[in-house]
């Protein structure tokens, strides 16, 4: 397996968790604002960076 998918893959279930404790948080009504922005932010970019990697290692192969 290439290690471009493995990343990708780990990106993308490193963002997946980020939005997930996003929304544990925003559910809890947690009053730290900052972390819920900080970790939204990163679990998007983190989630569609991963899928970028994904997709366009597979279109090279």
């Amino acid at each position: 397996m290439n290690i471009k998918k493995i990343f990708g893959s780990v990106l993308t279930l490193a963002g997946i968790g980020g939005l997930i404790y996003t929304a544990i948080l925003y559910g809890n009504n947690s009053e730290n604002t900052r972390a819920i922005v900080i970790y939204g932010v990163l679990g998007v970019l983190f989630f569609f960076s991963g899928i970028g990697l994904i997709r366009n290692t597979s279109k090279k192969s």
